[in-house]
């Protein structure tokens, strides 16, 4: 009797206590069990789809803020419809020389390799409209996305600027980019050169309809910022020429800071770069400016 009596109030005690706890978790405010995880990092999607390789999206960059405040809203819009894992990276020239855009593009290389599986190189002032065009990962080689056919300015075949993506075992094989190429131009021609050499073929976009005029927008201001087309030393001849000498792998610079950036809470980084010339090699680094020619005198 004495057994039963006992047993009566243990479980009278445990249906109070359960109860209690009943009315006293009733009372939390109710949170969705989402809210208690880590939130989604903001200028990557890798945690929705971890398998998917991850694109560093380099921008050799100097003085166009006004630009890369519209490139980086457009870029995460763009790419979120993709579903791509990407981050965004400014690579700034912050030195006296020459701007330099393929050595831009190998030191934001060499700092994003071990963390991303690939690249695009990819002007600033380049934004695709057409949601048909993929970013996706350029297993069997590198991947002209502003072909010639849809670039708003350049047409020959064997262009391959404004945005090119190229996975990192590629980009290694053919050593990067030249860093010969001081002031605007020819360094996308002699990174043809490259992967034709290794054997590697540009593949392009196919099936879109939209051309050169409704394919990407395109905010560089040609009147407000000058291209940086001078000629001086023996440049002209150095530069029409296959570089075997500079690369990847001999890039001269110095890093400065590294920034972590938000544009309408967007973040980006930003690499602050100084490129060290080799002025006997390059010595077109730092151009004389052309003589005015002196006014003459008038005889009286």
């Amino acid at each position: 009797m004495g057994y039963k009596l006992s047993s009566s109030r243990c479980l009278g005690v445990c249906l109070g206590l359960t109860f209690i706890m009943g009315c006293y978790l009733a009372s939390l405010p109710i949170q969705n069990e989402r809210a208690a995880l880590p939130k989604p990092i903001k200028h990557i999607i890798s945690s929705f789809s971890p398998a998917k390789k991850r694109l560093a999206i380099i921008v050799p960059f100097r003085d166009r803020f006004d630009e890369l405040l519209e490139f980086v809203p457009h870029m995460y819009n763009f790419l979120n419809k993709q579903r791509i894992p990407f981050h965004i990276f400014v690579v700034q020239q912050k030195d006296n020389n020459r701007f330099n855009r393929a050595s831009l593009i190998n030191v934001g290389f060499l700092h994003t390799r071990n963390d991303y599986d690939y690249i695009a190189m990819h002007d600033v002032d380049l934004m695709p409209i057409n949601d048909n065009l993929s970013y996706k990962y350029p297993a069997s080689g590198p991947y002209h996305i502003s072909s010639p056919q849809t670039h708003p300015k350049y047409h020959y075949d064997t262009f391959i600027g404004g945005i090119l993506l190229i996975n990192k075992e590629h980009y290694e094989l053919v050593d990067g980019m030249s860093n010969n190429y001081w002031g605007w131009g020819l360094e996308d021609d002699e990174f043809y050169v490259r992967l034709k050499d290794a054997g590697l073929k540009v593949t392009r976009p196919t099936n879109i309809t939209t051309g050169p005029d409704n394919t990407f927008k395109h905010i560089h201001d040609k009147t407000y910022r000058r291209r940086d087309m001078r000629k001086c030393y023996n440049q002209r001849e150095v530069t029409r020429r296959r570089d075997r000498v500079t690369g990847l792998h001999n890039v001269l610079y110095k890093l400065w800071s590294t920034h972590n950036v938000t544009i309408d809470q967007l973040a980006i980084t930003v690499l602050n770069v100084e490129l060290l010339c080799n002025k006997t090699a390059t010595p077109w680094c730092q151009c004389p400016e052309p003589m005015k020619p002196k006014p003459s005198l008038k005889q009286t």
